[in-house]
């Protein structure tokens, strides 16, 4: 076996390989010296919302040139290029102008001693855009056509190693049977989750969505709650919602995951009871609950108390802990949530 084939295969080997994507970023430029080789190379992801790039890994690189392609300037001389279209490699012997005009090449790597190299952008299946990876090379030699060849030939290998979705999915398989799901971003919108069907409950300024947002921005790493189906007194029942913070290894523009899964046990929760939960959770006094639920307090009351023998809690408190543990309850949507005049955790149920 030729020493490119082994390199091949331990690229793919490491592309699906778990764990931070920094450390498989690296590893992986670390297999494509077999395949291709450089005397410095870099890696790194595309913003999802076309802001620019995140370096993620370098080999071989000086500190002055690994801090330049960490800045700005970087993605205006990619998109001058067009290196972040979907095209063959491209080196600065295929440049219609001096390549000292680009200030990545003139300010950063030729003064480093690099003459060429070859870049390309990295597309996942579906045209994704993923990220950007450059092979340099200390030698004036332009690159051959089969240089050309192997790095396009292990693109989407790259592409799919460093793909921020690679963790997300990897996330969202902890989220047992699953029936849809969406990455949250920070600008607000979404993006769907390779693999995972959508829903109409999970599309931009949802109150499932603006919920989810709410738990990320408290910092909360994983919780879970139910939402109605049909509206309200939820005629079609219940789904479970899961909401996870993004990992650690992922772009800042992409803040989290939103996941649906059937309900499995509602300890014989009714939707109101599973209403007054939620408000419950939220610190609501039996007042706050009825005048937001428009009933008698002596209903709200009465819901209480069954909620107590239910959930097999003997306070309100412990009823509280076990409904936002287990995510038995449904959560009232922000602009309709009262102002609380006593906490939750004192007063009879």
């Amino acid at each position: 076996m030729s020493s490119q084939t082994t390199g091949e295969l331990l690229l793919a080997e490491t592309a699906a390989a778990a764990g931070p994507a920094a450390d498989r970023a690296h590893a992986m430029l670390e297999a494509l010296r077999h395949v291709l080789p450089f005397d410095g190379a870099f890696l790194a992801f595309a913003d999802p919302l076309g802001r620019g790039y995140h370096s993620v890994a370098t080999l071989d690189l000086d500190g002055p040139v690994v801090q330049f392609l960490a800045g700005p300037q970087v993605a205006r001389d990619i998109e001058a290029t067009g290196t972040d279209r979907a095209r063959p490699p491209l080196g600065p012997s295929d440049l219609p102008y001096p390549v000292d005009e680009l200030p990545t090449w003139a300010e950063c790597l030729l003064p480093s001693g690099l003459y060429e190299g070859l870049g390309m952008g990295l597309f996942a299946p579906g045209g994704r855009h993923v990220g950007h990876v450059a092979v340099l090379s200390g030698d004036r030699q332009v690159p051959s056509a089969a240089a050309r060849r192997r790095l396009a030939g292990v693109a989407p290998v790259l592409a799919r190693g460093i793909d921020p979705m690679h963790s997300l999915i990897t996330a969202a398989r902890l989220v047992r049977h699953a029936t849809a799901g969406v990455v949250l971003c920070a600008d607000g919108g979404c993006q769907a989750l390779p693999g995972m069907p959508d829903d109409a409950l999970l599309v931009p300024r949802s109150a499932v969505l603006a919920t989810a947002r709410e738990r990320i921005g408290d910092g909360e790493v994983y919780s879970s709650f139910l939402w109605p189906l049909g509206g309200a007194h939820a005629p079609g029942g219940h789904v479970r919602v899961t909401v996870l913070g993004a990992p650690d290894d992922v772009p800042p523009a992409l803040t989290g995951l939103v996941l649906l899964s059937p309900v499995t046990d509602l300890h014989g929760l009714t939707p109101r009871e599973l209403e007054v939960l939620g408000l419950l959770v939220e610190g609501c006094s039996n007042q706050d609950i009825a005048r937001t639920l428009v009933v008698a307090p002596r209903t709200v009351a009465a819901h209480l108390e069954h909620i107590l023998v239910k959930l097999e809690a003997p306070t309100r408190t412990l009823a509280a802990v076990r409904a936002e543990r287990d995510g038995v309850y449904v959560p009232l949507p922000s602009c309709r949530r009262p102002r609380h005049t006593s906490g939750a955790a004192t007063g009879s149920p």
